[in-house]
């Protein structure tokens, strides 16, 4: 019997990158590894930076003007035509109301229009799935799965691409999302994460003795506005009147500091997951996992632990389209969504 396939578009609207990709993989009911044929993202960077942050509004309506073009460029470049389109997917949770909402507007219109199956997508498996598409000759489940982003940091057990279980996530800030806020902080540019990492390369990582919340503790928690809070009173003094232009060398010491903080926390929660659960595979997805210094770190306690890691390339850890692929495990399973879905924002994962 002749290998039956399919081609799937994907979309991605969760925050503030617009993204589509197209990819061909088995037709259900087989279950594989898909291949990327294209993966387009378009940036809001520019339109954020001046608010050292993510604004919905502005996020939103950038996503209504972008998302035909880059689908289109998507099209273009995997030179698949539309009509061969066999089934489209979105992101529906967690993320952004309004960018969600324009994501999933979309493709209800596409797949109705093509008249082809859609598929839901939970944007933290697929992040994690990401480590599946990067090695698709590799048995990635069961796992440890940490997604570290700006809006999540989350520990799962992930027995397989749609089966996970949250083991713990933070309890306020994200790891992402503090790294932005330092930054600015420091009057650094945005995003933070690359500005710290460059900066930091400078400096001191022991200068200053920052707090790592429950670093000890058996529950797999993570928060990261004690540090936050630290890292302030460490610039301007408890009283918030210390200089508000530092040295660069305090800078580099600062930022140094922080992020070796971080590291230690995302690395000793993920050592204890793996110890607690007695898996021997971790993936990791996410923006902040684009970081050298956590990459480093984490390798080197996989290493110590006897653990597969799986880190996709920079290019699947930041938001993208392509990670949409495991809408393939979805419809595999008999997961197709009905044209009156809605989203499901917040910037945690809801539980099951």
């Amino acid at each position: 019997m002749p290998d039956r396939r399919l081609i799937l578009l994907a979309i991605e609207t969760t925050c503030d990158e617009t993204g589509a990709a197209v990819l061909e993989g088995p037709a259900p009911p087989d279950l594989g590894v898909p291949r990327i044929l294209s993966s387009k993202v378009s940036s809001q960077i520019d339109l954020h930076e001046r608010y050292g942050g993510v604004v919905p509004e502005i996020a939103s309506r950038a996503h209504v003007r972008h998302f035909l073009p880059v689908i289109d460029e998507a099209l273009k470049a995997s030179g698949v035509a539309i009509g061969d389109v066999g089934a489209v997917a979105v992101a529906t949770r967690p993320g952004l109301v309004g960018s969600l909402v324009v994501g999933l507007t979309a493709a209800k219109a596409l797949a109705f229009a093509l008249g082809v199956p859609l598929i839901a997508v939970d944007h933290l498996e697929a992040h994690l799935y990401a480590c599946q598409l990067a090695f698709p000759e590799a048995s990635v489940y069961p796992c440890i799965g940490l997604v570290v982003s700006g809006g999540h940091t989350s520990l799962f057990v992930c027995r397989g691409p749609i089966e996970s279980e949250l083991l713990g996530g933070t309890i306020d800030d994200a790891a992402g999302e503090a790294f932005d806020k330092i930054a600015s902080l420091l009057g650094l540019g945005y995003p933070g994460g690359p500005e710290i990492q460059r900066v930091a390369q400078g400096g001191n990582p022991r200068a200053y003795s920052f707090p790592r919340s429950f670093l000890h503790d058996d529950r797999i928690q993570f928060s990261f506005s004690g540090l936050k809070t630290a890292v302030l009173y460490a610039l301007r003094g408890q009283d918030g009147r210390g200089a508000e232009k530092p040295t660069p060398e305090v800078v580099a010491d600062l930022a140094a500091s922080f992020q070796e903080a971080v590291v230690d926390i995302l690395v000793a929660k993920s050592r204890q997951a793996l110890r607690q659960t007695g898996l021997k595979r971790m993936g990791i997805g996410g923006g902040v996992a684009a970081n050298a210094r956590f990459r480093e770190r984490i390798q080197a306690m996989a290493r110590e632990e006897g653990i597969e890691l799986f880190i996709p390339p920079m290019s699947l850890c930041t938001d993208n389209a392509a990670m949409g692929g495991i809408a393939y495990a979805k419809l595999a399973a008999g997961q197709v969504a009905e044209l009156d879905i809605d989203v499901t924002a917040g910037l945690i994962r809801p539980g099951r």
